[in-house]
């Protein structure tokens, strides 16, 4: 499905609102376009309809003029059986009006000497007696006009508020439809986010995923809010115009209709060229986002090793670059913008010169001065909507782009998450023949066997990268191993849901996350099911109850940002006090004591080893001294296991293990000593 299809889907959502306020817009058009046609009424019917014929009439009334002892009616005012008297003419020429006591036989140029009218046009000459109207006269024979006059200015000014509150209602309406589609879009993207598999973050920078949420859909709303809202008006309020201008001169107006497949092209042009500037530029503002959140990650390395200019002068070189790109696209809207509109208006006013102009050689074929009033308005109007719709261009053409990425982090296959609603395993873990690889045939992991029972403590030791926590990202099932299988209690968590594999684990790792909350709500982790007094007893047993006791509210100390304003212990014994509290069948420590005092590590020994009780325990350890207890110790190296069996076991075959853990005891007497 294509870009446009996904974004009319999302519209579709709230399709009622959307419609609504689609409605309203046109009735708004239709009250706004009424203007031009009301003015031409009251130029034709009511200011100039002066000039039309009168008739002597024996029946006075509203509508008839006392001139000189008789009495006249204008001729479209009278009604099919009253009787015609003998016709005049009131002509205007200049700024004076004259009564001419006859009808006349042709129009043209018009000429006043004394009491005598003359007209003129090819070659022919008429002459009539006149006499000039006086003020008071004049006024007389425009009185019937004034009822006409104010009731048309009424219907006007009763359409222009028609039409204001309806504009009012259509862009609160899809203001609110925007907002609502790019809300439902952000928690979309968010919520996808959270099921992408762990491997769609190793080679991305955080920074360019928060881009594609806030950025790109800053850009999509824009373009429901202004783009699409913009294209939607002008879209009526060209229709609408050119309605009009077909029901007040068809040949000018399909001239003018030349105007549509030019914007169409113009579009297509200004599309192929905006769209690389707008790709690249989209993608640097997601580098520079990436930069600024690596750079506030790192800022204590970048500021004890003085590496300020340097990482300036990198970011002075991105945003150069993102400068560079937007001053193209300023070059390339500022030639296909205004210019370019303001070129075909020029045009487009020269055909209606030249038509008009050409139309008044001819008695036929002239208009009257309402039409060319009215044609001239339209086409002003026309203008409008054509300008807003090429102002936008830019903004559509960002939000397209924007739109394209967004969807691409859709259209990344994540993990379903349910409820597995499936009962507690007990936690037999077992490995046959496990190889792994991150990437095509490099394989980390080289045929891993052993089984872990309910209850025993395993402990993986090795040397960095050997594939300890490789191994742990398996049974959690972060990653997809590709040969042998994984078992738990027997059933192959390949043939399981994700969820049901993780539903019974729990995990401590070296460097705990904590989240803007309190101290209780980063140990359930907002879970219903946990309650308070569960929480506070998981903090009490692992602990945490008297290195936490000086803060002024306890657990319900706030915690900002990864808990920066807490210890490294005091964050490793809360990331404790969540995994006991979620009751797990299979707990993971990785490296979960290494940050840890020993002070600190020898508060929590005690809580962990009834928190192993009747759980499968997976230790992942530096510090061998830790381990010693364990129910079985596997030594990696190379992605492979070397060594297995208890500590005396290990101490005894005088292998890896026994010269690791020489080595360590080695440098703590020496750093005792």
């Amino acid at each position: 499905m294509n870009t446009g299809k996904k974004l009319f889907r999302y519209a579709l959502i709230y399709k009622k609102t959307l419609i609504l306020a689609l409605i309203m817009l046109s009735v708004a058009v239709f009250a706004e376009l009424t203007g031009p046609f009301i003015a031409k009424n009251m130029i034709d019917q009511h200011i100039l309809g002066i000039e039309k014929p009168w008739y002597e009439t024996k029946t006075p009334s509203s509508e008839s003029v006392r001139y000189k002892g008789a009495t006249y009616k204008r001729s479209d005012r009278f009604a099919p059986w009253e009787a015609k008297g003998k016709q005049i003419r009131i002509i205007q020429v200049k700024r004076d009006y004259y009564f001419i006591p006859s009808a006349i036989s042709f129009d043209g140029k018009r000429i006043a000497e004394g009491n005598k009218l003359t007209f003129e046009r090819n070659g022919k000459k008429a002459v009539y007696s006149a006499a000039k109207l006086s003020n008071d006269d004049l006024l007389a024979f425009y009185k019937p006009e004034v009822n006409g006059v104010i009731k048309l200015m009424a219907i006007y000014l009763g359409l222009l508020v028609l039409a204001a509150f309806f504009n009012y209602g259509q862009r609160y309406f899809l203001q609110i439809t925007s907002n609502r589609i790019i809300q439902r879009m952000r928690e979309d993207i968010f919520e996808h986010i959270q099921r992408l598999p762990i491997n769609y973050f190793d080679n991305l920078p955080a920074g360019k995923i928060v881009a594609r949420v806030t950025n790109d859909t800053e850009a999509i709303r824009e373009l429901y809010v202004a783009v699409l809202a913009t294209f939607f008006t002008s879209g009526i309020y060209i229709t609408g115009i050119f309605i009009a201008l077909f029901l007040l001169e068809p040949k000018l107006a399909l001239i003018c209709l030349v105007i549509v497949p030019l914007l169409v092209v113009w579009a297509i042009i200004y599309r192929k060229f905006a769209s690389k500037y707008n790709h690249k530029i989209r993608s640097l503002v997601s580098d520079i986002n990436a930069m600024v959140n690596e750079s506030i990650q790192g800022m204590t390395i970048i500021q004890a090793f003085r590496r300020q200019k340097e990482m300036n002068k990198e970011f002075e070189e991105l945003n150069e670059t993102h400068f560079e790109y937007q001053r193209k696209l300023l070059s390339l809207n500022s030639l296909l913008s205004h210019n370019m509109v303001g070129f075909i208006r020029n045009v487009a006013f020269v055909a209606l010169i030249w038509y008009f102009g050409g139309a008044s050689l001819h008695a036929a074929s002239a208009v009257s001065l309402g039409v060319l009033y009215a044609f001239v308005d339209y086409l002003n109007r026309l203008f409008q909507p054509i300008t807003g719709i090429v102002n936008q261009f830019a903004q559509l053409e960002q939000a397209r782009v924007a739109s394209e990425r967004v969807f691409q982090l859709l259209n990344k296959k994540g993990t379903d998450v349910d409820d597995p609603g499936s009962t507690r395993y007990k936690g037999n873990v077992a490995f046959d023949d496990v190889s792994f690889a991150y990437s095509h045939n490099n394989y980390v992991l080289k045929n891993i066997s052993f089984e872990a029972m309910q209850g025993e403590t395993v402990a993986l030791v090795g040397h960095t990268g050997s594939g300890k926590s490789s191994i742990m990202n398996l049974l959690f099932r972060f990653y997809d191993f590709q040969k042998g299988t994984i078992t738990i209690d027997g059933k192959d968590i390949s043939k399981m849901s994700r969820q049901e594999v993780r539903k019974h684990m729990g995990i401590v790792l070296q460097d705990p996350f904590l989240f803007t909350g309190t101290v209780a709500s980063n140990v359930s982790l907002e879970n219903e099911e946990i309650p308070r007094e569960k929480i506070e007893k998981a903090l009490r047993d692992v602990g945490a109850e008297e290195l936490l006791k000086h803060l002024p509210e306890g657990f319900n100390e706030p915690v900002v940002e990864k808990g920066s304003t807490l210890s490294s212990g005091q964050r490793q014994l809360i990331s404790f006090a969540r995994a006991l509290a979620y009751d797990p069948a299979i707990l993971i420590l990785d490296e979960a004591t290494a940050s840890i005092d020993t002070e600190t590590e020898s508060i929590i020994q005690d809580a962990l080893e009834v928190l192993k009780k009747g759980r499968t325990t997976f230790i992942i350890a530096h510090r061998l001294s830790t381990i010693k207890n364990a129910d079985q110790i596997l030594v990696l190296e190379k992605g492979e296991i070397v060594e297995r069996g208890s500590h005396d076991e290990l101490m005894k075959k005088e292998g890896k293990y026994f010269q690791m853990y020489k080595l360590q005891q080695g440098k703590q007497k020496t750093l005792a000593g």
